[in-house]
């Protein structure tokens, strides 16, 4: 049951961090809304997720996190701690290069995930173009810092200290809260908040990255940082690693492709963003943070021995995240309109913004239990020094995604774009589920086969009832945010009581497991 305490040690930070994050949206789209300088400033923060996600917390950490558990295994802390000061110089002189370089080619290698920008300026004298290349500058030595972060993050996580490197991410939508209330109470112009945001943005990533270094020599890690070599373990990481960063790059290139394509249509990736921003909510609580337990778990059961605890520890977290994840996907999906609307819609957030984002918040909810999933199978692979396969896989869900996403944008519109997204997914997740059912990686036990149905007829109930309960409600936006969130949580809270019900008496979770899951605490530094 330790894998649950770390979850819900990892859960709960990034819950903080996620609400946190929910307010920064809210006030986003107060001063920004949706329009020409939410979508130039959406495009400038885009691009150096993106590349941090190949880079580093996905790829990286992927063939880091397993070879930095054997050498603690095998050859002690010591030496998986010079292991990891060989890995950071190599990330930081990789990185480095790509930020300088991305730096030094602004005006043109933004066409990457910003060509559907406008060029020329608009009634209100605004390039979009020009307004990204701007705010992209600031935005991509985030990237950077960020990489530097993931890496000692995954030192932590491997060590068992999950408290610091699941908080980190709180300091970002801290500085950015505290920039909007700044600028927000000075009434500076849209284009100046984005900029101030921009700059926010880069000074948070180097403030998490020197929290995570110093939760590191707080927990006894000892490290340098040294002259980039290319040593036997750095040479095992390249081989473990290009294969997840392809993997990771076939993925958010596809998802750049999808920004591009919303570009062409103006509000589209604003839009879109939004969308993302609520489905990532559960997301970020269940699935990330169960990937993040998860990996370290199955690499120290591998490397053991003990195939059966792997397999008991994969089990218990598809069960673990599908018990949080479908009643969330099924609230996303009918009652969209209310949920946006209670969050979003005021200020320059309108009420047509409102159901244009409700539109791709649909079909992205249709996709969110993959997406979970999706965290938790694939540390089983990276946790054997298998990227390759991932790799694969995520080649034919970006193949689908973007012939789909073409097709469905040209037919229904810009949400084509997201239910061709959740669609990939799927795929995705069947191809890696059937790939470990047949190698016996992975064995479905009879209580996971048995609370399955329940826990999705639960959701259903809980489904029913909210769709009942918001016929009954009032329009929100249009009362004032106390009010809103008052209904906010009075609904969320009371479909979230009626699901535990549901699955109180259908059985769908044995309340025994939580009770003995958090009878001993997880280590923090």
């Amino acid at each position: 049951m330790r894998l649950l305490r770390s979850t819900a040690v990892i859960g709960s930070l990034t819950l903080v961090s996620r609400l946190l994050g929910l307010v920064r949206d809210i006030l986003i789209a107060r001063f920004l809304g949706a329009g020409v300088v939410s979508d130039a400033f959406f495009t400038a923060f885009k691009l150096p997720n993106v590349f941090r996600r190949m880079f580093a917390e996905g790829a990286f950490n992927a063939a880091f996190v397993p070879l930095y558990a054997k050498r603690i295994e095998q050859d002690g802390e010591a030496a998986a701690d010079g292991f990891a000061s060989e890995a950071a110089a190599a990330l930081f002189f990789v990185v480095a290069l790509l930020v300088i370089g991305f730096e030094l080619t602004m005006p043109w290698t933004l066409n990457i995930i910003g060509y559907g920008l406008g060029k020329t300026p608009n009634a209100a004298g605004i390039t979009p173009y020009d307004l990204a290349v701007l705010y992209a500058w600031l935005t991509m030595p985030y990237l950077l810092f960020m990489s530097m972060t993931a890496l000692f993050s995954g030192v932590l996580n491997t060590r068992n200290h999950f408290a610091v490197a699941a908080a980190v991410p709180i300091v970002l939508n801290v500085m950015m809260i505290g920039t909007l209330w700044a600028v927000g109470s000075l009434a500076w112009s849209q284009r100046l908040i984005g900029l101030a945001l921009s700059a926010a943005i880069a000074a948070s990533g180097a403030l998490q990255m020197i929290l995570v270094v110093w939760a590191c020599r707080k927990a006894g890690v000892k490290f340098g940082l040294r002259r980039p070599r290319f040593t036997t373990g750095v040479r095992r990481l390249l081989i473990l690693g290009v294969p997840g960063i392809i993997s990771a790059g076939i993925t958010q290139i596809n998802l750049l492709v999808s920004h591009v394509i919303a570009t062409t249509q103006e509000s589209a990736a604003s839009w879109l963003t939004y969308a993302d921003r609520l489905y990532q909510l559960p997301l970020g609580i269940i699935g990330i943070a169960m990937g993040v337990a998860l990996l370290p778990t199955l690499s120290r059961a591998i490397r053991a021995g003990d195939d059966a605890g792997a397999k008991m520890s994969l089990n218990h977290g598809i069960e673990i995240s599908l018990f949080l994840t479908l009643p969330a996907a099924v609230a996303l999906y009918v009652i969209p309109d209310f949920l946006i609307s209670g969050i979003y819609q005021r200020g320059a957030f309108t009420p047509d913004t409102t159901a244009q984002v409700a539109k791709a918040l649909r079909w992205f909810a249709l996709g969110l239990p993959a997406f979970v999933l999706l965290k938790v199978l694939t540390p089983a692979f990276f946790a054997r020094e298998n990227t390759r396969t991932p790799m694969i896989w995520a080649g034919i869900s970006a193949a689908i995604n973007l012939s789909l996403g073409f097709a469905l944008f040209k037919t229904i519109g810009f949400h084509g774009l997201a239910l061709a997204t959740s669609i990939a997914a799927w795929v995705n997740v069947l191809g890696l589920a059937i790939l470990l059912l047949r190698s016996g990686d992975m064995v479905l036990g009879v209580k996971l086969r048995r609370t399955l149905p329940r826990m999705a007829l639960a959701s259903a109930i809980m489904g029913v009832g909210l769709s009942w309960v918001q016929m009954r409600l009032p329009d929100l936006g249009d009362l004032n945010i106390l009010m809103d969130f008052i209904w906010l949580g009075a609904v969320v809270g009371g479909g979230f009581v009626l699901y535990v019900i549901a699955a109180t008496l259908l059985r769908a979770y044995d309340p025994a497991d939580i009770g003995r899951a958090f009878s001993r605490s997880v280590k923090t530094p």
